[in-house]
């Protein structure tokens, strides 16, 4: 396709192009030989159709890399539904042994602090002698009440507790109000019958 710069010169402007032309082959060498070249038959640059080049471009392998990040396993803690049995039999127990709900149920109001006392010395016995024969029971602490004690970082909370003016973070020093217990061992009796355990004492009818 040709377009309007291709088309040929006049007579004319073939003239005017042969004296610049031969002025400027007297100035310019490099023009002369690229003159020289076209005279002798060799295509001009714009004649030689462009040579393919194929360039060779190192690309990267892309590699799809699998991370698996460590998730903390989730745990279900499941809340233990304890039977009430263990409980009502202790307070059968102490029933038998030392008329404690008797004692608790009755309304003192109308009794004087000596039949109180007495009462009370009878379930006081019954009662240290359930808590002998059915668990160990040891103080928390070993040291003496009203001696002064340092709480650690890190104290069993569950244990201790720490009463009175309480500021900032353990280590906590003050003084042994009370050791506490604690029961090491318990030795109820089996039941046969968990529902026989609600009845804490048996109605009596005298014949």
């Amino acid at each position: 396709m040709s377009t309007p710069d291709s088309q040929p010169p006049s007579f004319l402007s073939r003239i005017a192009l042969a004296i610049g032309s031969f002025f400027a082959i007297l100035g310019n060498p490099r023009l002369a030989q690229n003159v020289a070249r076209l005279r002798a038959g060799e295509p001009l640059a714009a004649d030689v159709p462009p040579k393919e080049v194929r360039v060779e471009v190192p690309v990267e392998k892309i590699v799809e890399t699998r991370v698996e990040v460590p998730v903390d396993k989730i745990v279900e803690k499941t809340v233990e539904s304890h039977s009430p049995a263990s409980a009502l039999q202790l307070l059968g127990l102490l029933q038998r042994q030392a008329r404690f709900i008797d004692f608790v149920q009755e309304d003192t109001a109308g009794y004087s602090d000596a039949d109180i006392g007495a009462a009370a010395r009878v379930v006081h016995e019954g009662c240290r002698k359930v808590l002998a024969e059915h668990f160990q029971i040891e103080p928390v602490r070993a040291e003496v009440e009203g001696s002064r004690v340092t709480l650690p970082a890190g104290f069993d909370a569950a244990a201790v507790r720490v009463s009175g003016n309480v500021v900032g973070q353990p280590p906590f020093t003050g003084t042994l109000a009370h050791r506490g217990w604690q029961a090491t061992d318990a030795r109820l009796p089996q039941l046969t019958d968990p529902q026989a355990a609600r009845i804490l004492a048996q109605a009596e009818v005298e014949l």
